[in-house]
């Protein structure tokens, strides 16, 4: 993936774009049917939690490895 602010920005508003309009659908059927608002909160903290990992621009390593300098990592 591309580290450039831009083009995450542009990723994320896209994919917000796509997928709002599935979660105005769960926000209406919610009104008739109040079970689906479980699936509506979903669907919206999916796109809050894949827009923050997109605009995050630490390199992916850095969120998959335990910090090197740590104290844990010292006592080795």
């Amino acid at each position: 993936m591309s580290h450039d602010p831009e083009y995450a920005r542009r990723l994320a508003q896209n994919l917000v774009e796509l997928l709002a309009p599935y979660e105005e659908e769960l926000i209406a059927l919610e009104r008739v049917s109040p079970s689906v608002g479980a699936l509506r909160r979903a669907v919206g903290i999916v796109i809050a939690e894949a827009c923050y990992a997109i605009s995050d621009q630490r390199p992916a390593q850095q969120h998959l490895a335990p910090p090197t300098d740590d104290e844990a990592s010292r006592a080795r």
